[in-house]
């Protein structure tokens, strides 16, 4: 695949719900493709205060990643990170669960000095996305606070205790999503859904429980989704039977849900109009209940990253087609038998 204008024409726009290392992955591809015509919709329910510092991982993951800022190995932080905070905290007794890099704590540092100026958390993300140079708009899904709880076998643990702090060993019973309730989605977020010139909604390939379920939880996000006039597509994060990274596949075990793409279908159902699935797993994927495109999904450097943003964007056009085509009316010159 390669020619821009035969995946997106004209001057279109895409949103992208994303969370963290995997969602931020398919969005350097689509960045690559798109530029300022993609806006990244970002899980804020895995924020948390810590050391006194407002901490947002996926933002940051996906801020870094789209600024070619990302630590390539770890797939979060920053790359050429030096741990010199982390060992001092140490050394004077702090709370050393959760790793911050020193370049990474301007960040935390920065964000939390304007947040308690009264900046909100977009305002704050775009103008350091403007700043490392990010070419796409990347908007966090709410400015409220939305945090992501998991009831254990350990007990009920806050989203970054479970998941860093203990390493996503304890068994999963439920999750839910304290402030969903009361939380409302940004007025940059509602106009990235009303744009005139709105042509796809994408659904990363990020963790369904865990990072896209929380962006669907805030009041109106799923309803927007079913109501737009535009393709929605997701890319599963499953590949035989098996989630790349994280603890996908673990989740859903513990959650008696089978590992598959029709488990991820029927998760997102109602909401999709297609979904890509990894070529591995074409056959036997006609019943799945919604439009299927096999394609690599597998991201292991940049080209592939692209190669599936540009099968995601080609599936949506595809989709768009198909729709219009249905809904265009018979031709004048059409004959009509009336027996």
């Amino acid at each position: 695949m390669n020619g821009r204008s035969q995946y997106l024409p004209g001057e279109g726009r895409v949103v992208a719900l994303c969370g963290g290392v995997g969602g931020a992955k398919l969005a350097v591809g689509l960045q690559h493709v798109l530029g300022e015509r993609l806006s990244v919709v970002v899980n804020v329910a895995d924020d948390f205060e810590h050391l006194g510092l407002h901490i947002s991982p996926d933002l940051d993951t996906v801020l870094y990643t789209l600024a070619g800022l990302s630590d390539p190995v770890r797939g979060w932080g920053r790359s050429d990170e030096t741990w010199n905070f982390m060992e001092a905290l140490k050394q004077i007794g702090g709370e050393t669960w959760f790793l911050l890099g020193d370049r990474d704590v301007a960040m935390h540092v920065e964000r939390t000095r304007r947040r308690s100026s009264g900046e909100s958390l977009t305002a704050i993300a775009s103008d350091i996305a403007r700043r490392l140079g990010v070419r796409s708009v990347v908007l966090p899904v709410t400015n409220d606070k939305l945090s992501t709880m998991v009831d254990s076998s350990e007990g009920e643990l806050e989203f970054q205790r479970y998941f860093v702090g203990r390493r996503c060993e304890p068994v999963v019973k439920q999750i839910w999503f304290n402030g969903a309730r009361n939380a409302r989605l940004s007025e940059e977020v509602l106009a990235s859904f009303d744009a005139e010139d709105l042509r796809l909604i994408i659904l990363c390939p990020s963790n369904p429980y865990l990072s896209i379920d929380p962006i669907l939880a805030v009041p109106g996000m799923a309803e927007k989704l079913r109501a737009t006039s535009v393709p929605v597509v997701a890319i599963s994060p499953i590949i035989d039977g098996q989630a790349i990274k994280g603890p996908t596949r673990k989740i859903m075990d513990e959650l008696g849900l089978e590992p598959s793409n029709a488990e991820i279908a029927r998760h997102y159902a109602g909401l999709l109009d297609g979904l890509v699935i990894d070529s591995a797993d074409a056959a036997g994927s006609a019943d799945l209940g919604v439009d299927v495109h096999p394609a690599p999904t597998l991201m292991t450097d940049l080209q592939s990253k692209i190669t599936l943003a540009e099968h995601a964007l080609a599936f949506g056009e595809s989709l768009r087609a198909k729709h219009e085509r249905r809904s265009r009316p018979p031709s004048k010159g059409a004959h009509h038998d009336d027996t």
